[in-house]
């Protein structure tokens, strides 16, 4: 886990966020960006000077947010981007290579019965960079049992494990796992990656009416550290990924979710 990329909001809180990021990459020996994305557009004579101004201005509010962490001996870099946040993140994953990416669920802005802001969802929904979601006023410690849910458990690419074999080969953590069959159900889902299989020490069957009710009944039994689900069309937030916002009611998680999915090569 090389790079690490930590998206600056609007968030008072975003130093959290980053600090969260800076202690876990302090783990991996990472480096960690924080970026800004600001959106003028191009043009002649003072709007070149405005535009100038405002990339200045972003990198000054990083540069305060930066001062609220402490380092850890952690390198963090600065990254600012003119236009749309999607079309900045998967150029900087292009320049540099994303590891991870550490966001909060939702900016100050959004209403608290959304789990996902349109800003947060869109980054989940619209890139293929693994993704960790940090709970507002969470502080990093190893994550010790790890409960990986999901719907199917047939992966076309071994590579989407990798941040989580890297989590589990450091911390040494417990990875169990929970396969819960939903009202339709075919006997192809019941089958589970060897690779998934070897990263765990249990697998657990339940059956419920949607993937989240069975991963939330046993997230408040286990009490694991992290939940780890996958990015698929058929996957925990199946029809949620149609939208950019998911509510409260459709998902959510009082623990940091790591999000897998393969980068498209």
């Amino acid at each position: 886990m090389k790079n690490i990329l930590v998206p600056i909001g609007t968030s008072p809180n975003a130093h959290e966020t980053l600090q969260y990021a800076v202690d876990l990459a302090s783990h991996f020996s990472s480096k960690v960006y924080v970026m800004e994305v600001f959106n003028v557009a191009g043009g002649a004579g003072s709007l070149i000077d405005i535009s100038v101004m405002v990339k200045k201005s972003g990198k000054e509010r990083l540069k305060e947010v930066i001062g609220k962490v402490d380092a850890k001996g952690v390198e963090i870099k600065i990254a600012t981007y003119n236009g749309d946040l999607i079309d900045g993140l998967k150029e900087i994953d292009h320049e540099i290579g994303i590891d991870l990416l550490v966001i909060a669920p939702r900016s100050n802005d959004i209403k608290e019965e959304l789990y996902l802001g349109h800003t947060s969802g869109r980054m989940i929904k619209r890139t293929d960079i693994p993704t960790l979601i940090v709970p507002k006023g969470t502080q990093f410690s190893p994550f010790k049992m790890i409960l990986t849910g999901f719907k199917s458990g047939i992966l076309k690419k071994k590579r989407i494990l990798n941040p989580l074999m890297e989590i589990k080969n450091k911390f040494e953590s417990d990875v169990q796992l929970l396969l819960v069959k939903t009202p339709g159900y075919n006997d192809k889902d019941l089958q589970v990656n060897t690779a998934l299989l070897d990263l765990s020490s249990r697998l657990t069957l339940a059956e419920h009416a949607t993937t989240y009710l069975g991963i939330l009944e046993h997230i408040q039994a286990m009490k694991p550290d992290l939940l780890c689900v996958f990015r698929r069309k058929r996957g925990v937030f199946m029809n949620l990924w149609e939208k950019n916002t998911i509510h409260k009611s459709e998902f959510s998680a009082k623990i940091p979710v790591l999000v897998l999915s393969v980068k498209k090569d």
